[in-house]
């Protein structure tokens, strides 16, 4: 008797085991998210603490050795991760960073607490690339970009749960709850993904495991894993192919780019519930005003993409940091109430979520064979930004110059990142071949960026 044939599987055949990956890695991202926009919530109560006698320029400076960590981190990831994996080292990230949010609740002075954040941002910064590369390596190939949007789309939540539970509890409570909030990943997440998370099939055929490999793979519905071929490395890490004379201009325009963009994330996130309660409204309503932001970022990348596709990225990035300065200059002047909010809805895009529209604009111009090396250095030059933001917003607001130049520098700065977006060169003029109908589904989010 002849054997009937099998029907292929279709994507439907292994949601079992597809299902409790994705709420998995999306409850790893919400964690990743909440602690990136805990330390902004908390500013305000750390300012006030009768004790610790914090000035603003020292908590700026604070802020900014979590991004100062996740530069570290990153590096720590891609120096160690082909060697013990990517679970493994996606399990000791979330570990470390949730740990090293209990040394932040329980820490008991200043000294302390800045430590617990640097160490912080390393485990973050070993999470954040590792937890995309992980989503993307284990989902079919169809269902990969959703896959990887419904994961950050779970990091922005995080974010955005910070504020409204600062909002909610501050300052009735005491600060150090929201940091033991963030540390429940002990707890929760961090026993599952021991038992369930799977390990890369990559690195399981790297390892001499290929049966291992083989049920990996056929439990996702992944084609067979196969070891990827020794390029040739260039001996600067792709930075000598970055910077001929025929793509020197636009990588430079691009790390400009970055550095606006990271800078404005992380700084306008950090003191924008201070800068909003020295300006008269109770903590409350001051981190109530943040949320806006974080709605803003992730409902406006949406529009964002497609406006991207439509118009090119060139326009949407140029304009999203101008929207986003503009915004800023409307709040200076002490705007009525709904047109407050509606500004910060849209400097959430402008300036939370357009790092995630400059990837894109980078993809679309980079060579295919340089895209991974052009996004890599533009986000390390990129994360030095992130690391002046926060103390350059502390350094404002210790100043004496006035609320109003906060908004004025950050607007500034969202101006010379629309500057940098309208010079990078035509796609023709940077490389002949067209990209676009090559380039990957993108998914944007805010520090993606991270």
């Amino acid at each position: 008797m002849q054997a009937t044939p099998t029907a292929p599987s279709g994507p439907r055949d292994h949601a079992p085991a597809m299902l409790p990956f994705l709420v998995l890695t999306a409850l790893i991202a919400l964690f990743e998210g909440y602690d990136l926009s805990v330390y902004g919530a908390t500013v305000p109560s750390l300012l006030a603490a009768p004790d610790w006698h914090l000035s603003k320029g020292e908590a700026g400076d604070i802020g900014s050795l979590a991004a100062l960590g996740m530069l570290i981190g990153a590096g720590v990831a891609g120096a160690t991760g082909r060697r013990v994996g990517p679970r493994r080292l996606l399990l000791s990230g979330l570990s470390f960073f949730s740990l090293c949010m209990l040394a932040s609740g329980a820490a008991g002075g200043p000294g302390t607490f800045a430590a617990s954040r640097l160490l912080a941002g390393i485990g973050l910064g070993v999470v954040l690339p590792t937890l995309t590369a992980v989503v993307a390596e284990m989902s079919p190939a169809g269902q990969r970009a959703r896959n990887i949007g419904i994961v950050m789309a779970a990091s922005s939540l995080g974010s955005l749960g910070a504020p409204l539970l600062g909002a909610w509890l501050l300052p009735d409570v005491s600060f150090r709850v929201l940091y033991f909030v963030g540390a429940a990943a002990l707890i929760t997440v961090v026993p599952w993904a021991l038992a369930r998370l799977p390990e890369s099939p990559l690195h399981l055929l790297r390892t001499g495991r290929g049966d291992q490999a083989a049920r990996v793979t056929a439990r996702f519905g992944l084609p067979e894993a196969q070891l990827p071929a020794q390029a040739p490395r260039d001996r600067l890490l792709g930075l000598g192919l970055l910077l001929t004379r025929r793509l020197a201009a636009t990588t430079v325009l691009f790390w400009l780019m970055a550095f606006c963009g990271l800078l404005l994330t992380f700084g306008f996130s950090t003191w924008l519930p201070t800068i909003m309660q020295t300006g008269g409204f109770s903590t409350g309503t001051a981190l109530t005003l943040t949320c806006l932001s974080w709605v803003g970022a992730s409902v406006g990348l949406v529009p964002g993409g497609l406006l991207a596709d439509r118009l090119g990225p060139r326009r949407v990035v140029a304009g999203a940091f101008l929207a986003g300065g503009a915004g800023l200059l409307v709040i200076s002047r002490g705007p009525a109430m709904w047109l407050l909010y509606l500004c910060l809805l849209v400097c959430g895009l402008g300036l939370l979520g357009v790092q995630a529209l400059v990837n894109a604009y980078l993809i679309d111009r980079m060579p295919a064979d340089l895209r991974t090396p052009a996004m890599g250095w533009a986000l390390s030059v990129g994360r030095l930004g992130a690391i002046v933001g926060p103390s350059l917003g502390g350094r404002l607001l210790d100043s004496g110059l006035g609320l109003e130049w906060n908004f004025y520098v950050f607007a500034a700065v969202g101006a010379l990142g629309a500057l940098a977006a309208l010079c990078v060169p035509h796609r023709h003029t940077a490389h002949p071949q067209p990209l676009s109908h090559t380039a990957p589904a993108l998914t944007l989010r805010p520090d993606s960026a991270a």
